[in-house]
């Protein structure tokens, strides 16, 4: 049985890793997660009480933390999902940027090379353990901007905009490095933008459905031509589960959905499927660096992993819009911040 660390899976597509992965395989899943803003331990409460999974209130970045984990419950996965992730926020504060997505893949990968190596006291050995493996999930955000044509590759050069970016690229360059220099078996995940159920309400898909919700404006920036490729969040997970199952080592592998739509093009079948107006769009100041189009072409695990997308952007965005009118309490306490409340209501007895 499989002994798999999950770093941040009390975010949004942690949280649903997590569930993909208790309801797919008899592994044991243990769960390290700051609880910043954007983790909620609410989004779990189903699965709190299942004995294959344990969750850990703790930093990545606390490296006497990260080694007692991996001692304690001979931990032999990582996936890291813990990121801040936010470009906005990037652009605000650089520095935990910094930390907790370079700093803190450092540590993992510190910790994973002393207890997977065959022999850890030798700084030439690159023989690690049969089975073990580190799994980054990274973001097409690292390739930089595209024209109106092209794809992102596998090989498209690393061109970040943004200070978010530039730490994702910097800490999937510290995972190369580890491979390259000590051997570590890795594999690294490039995912489109991510949409679905548990997204904290700071990104545009439940942003807008939350304003429209309230009567609020709907902030676009620029001219909201700005092109992301939508990919749904169980698609990346089976895209995750794919790649750590049956990914060859050292490998990167793009996820996208192939939905290239335009923010505005969201927003207004938002309003659309609310049947709110479209004179509720503001269009604002756009943000420093923002890139125009990104666009993943997935060809590589589609062909060589057999893996591909099962929605349509249509019948995804609808299952999505379902969702959050169907947990309009939840959005209410992520709103007024009740939901940071749980953790302490938990586990005020530990």
């Amino acid at each position: 049985m499989k002994n798999i660390l999950i770093t941040g899976g009390a975010g949004f597509i942690g949280t649903n890793f997590v569930k993909h992965m208790l309801s797919t395989y008899d592994y044991n899943i243990i769960n390290l997660d700051a609880l910043t803003y954007a983790g909620n331990l609410e989004n779990l409460r189903d699965i709190e009480n299942d004995e294959k999974y344990t969750f850990i209130k703790g930093d990545i970045t606390d490296v006497q933390l990260v080694d007692e984990i991996f001692t304690k419950y001979k931990i032999d996965t990582v996936i890291n999902f813990a990121a801040e992730s936010h470009v906005d926020r990037s652009i605000e504060n650089p520095e935990i940027f910094l930390m907790t997505n370079v700093r803190g893949t450092q540590v993992l990968l510190d910790a994973a090379k002393k207890h997977w190596k065959v022999n850890p006291h030798d700084k030439y050995c690159r023989k690690f353990k049969e089975g073990v493996k580190y799994l980054q999930v990274s973001t097409d955000e690292v390739y930089g901007t595209l024209g109106k044509t092209g794809m992102f590759t596998e090989t498209t050069p690393l061109a970040p905009n943004s200070p978010y970016s530039a730490s994702k690229t910097s800490a999937d360059l510290f995972v190369r490095a580890y491979h390259e220099t000590f051997g570590m078996p890795i594999n690294i995940t490039r995912c489109s933008n991510n949409y679905g159920p548990y997204q904290f309400p700071e990104k545009l898909i439940p942003l807008m459905i939350n304003n429209c919700l309230k009567g609020h404006q709907l902030p676009v920036y620029g001219d909201g031509m700005q092109i992301r490729d939508w990919l749904h969040v169980k698609d990346h997970c089976t895209g995750i589960d794919t790649v750590l199952h049956k990914g060859r080592i050292g490998e990167v592998y793009n996820i996208g959905g192939n939905n290239e739509k335009a923010n505005i093009e969201i927003v207004k079948l938002i309003i659309e499927n609310l049947g709110k107006s479209e004179e509720m769009i503001k269009y604002v100041q756009d943000r420093p660096g923002h890139d125009r189009r990104y666009a993943i072409d997935n060809t590589k695990i589609t062909t060589e992993l057999g893996w591909s997308p099962s929605y349509t952007f249509e019948q995804g965005i609808k299952e999505t819009i379902e969702w959050y009118l169907n947990n309009q309490e939840w959005m209410e306490r992520i709103v007024s911040g009740e939901y940071r409340e749980y953790y302490s209501q938990m586990y005020k007895n530990t």
